[in-house]
């Protein structure tokens, strides 16, 4: 199974991924727990909607709104926001979406071209799961969530401003 980074330690990964550039949204989605596109959830989300949620994950592509599953959030314990190269940024404005305007609490797990350098910024952003690229090593990666000691300003992981904790 793949290493992930979660909750700062690098595990190994129970869930599979079904990708919809090899499945059409028709497929069978198979029991256990399983990470599908937004496009099977949508073609299949009456029937999908009987699963576990602890055995369901959706995974949301850099072009797609996560306004789409605003109302089904309960059904997905992970999320995961794919970037698919590493200059594509969408997927740092989905997890702030879904953390702070959506609410969703459940596992946010980046997938795709994630790299080192980016884990300290995606944290930032809301993500608690980081699936590397498969050619990189987990366990030199996870340094990456410790680059910076003290942050300036707010975000997901840290709501208030620098001036506004240094107050208290």
């Amino acid at each position: 199974m793949p290493n992930l980074i979660k909750n700062a330690a690098v595990i190994a990964d129970d869930w599979a991924v079904l990708d919809k550039a090899d499945a059409p949204a028709e497929q069978i989605v198979p029991t256990g727990k399983v990470i599908i596109p937004l496009s099977t959830w949508l073609a299949q989300k009456e029937q999908l909607q009987t699963r576990e949620p602890a055995q369901t994950g959706l995974w949301l592509d850099s072009d797609e709104e996560p306004d789409a599953i605003s109302a089904d959030l309960e059904h997905f314990n992970v999320i995961a926001v794919n970037f698919p190269k590493f200059a594509d940024g969408r997927g740092y404005s989905i997890a702030r979406i879904l953390r702070e305007q959506l609410h969703y609490t459940g596992e946010l797990r980046a997938i795709g071209d994630v790299l080192m350098d980016q884990l300290f910024y995606m944290k930032r952003c809301g993500f608690d799961a980081f699936a590397v690229r498969a050619d990189r090593d987990a366990e030199k990666a996870l340094a990456g969530l410790a680059d910076f000691t003290v942050t300036y300003q707010a975000s997901v992981d840290q709501p208030d401003p620098l001036f506004r904790r240094r107050m208290h």
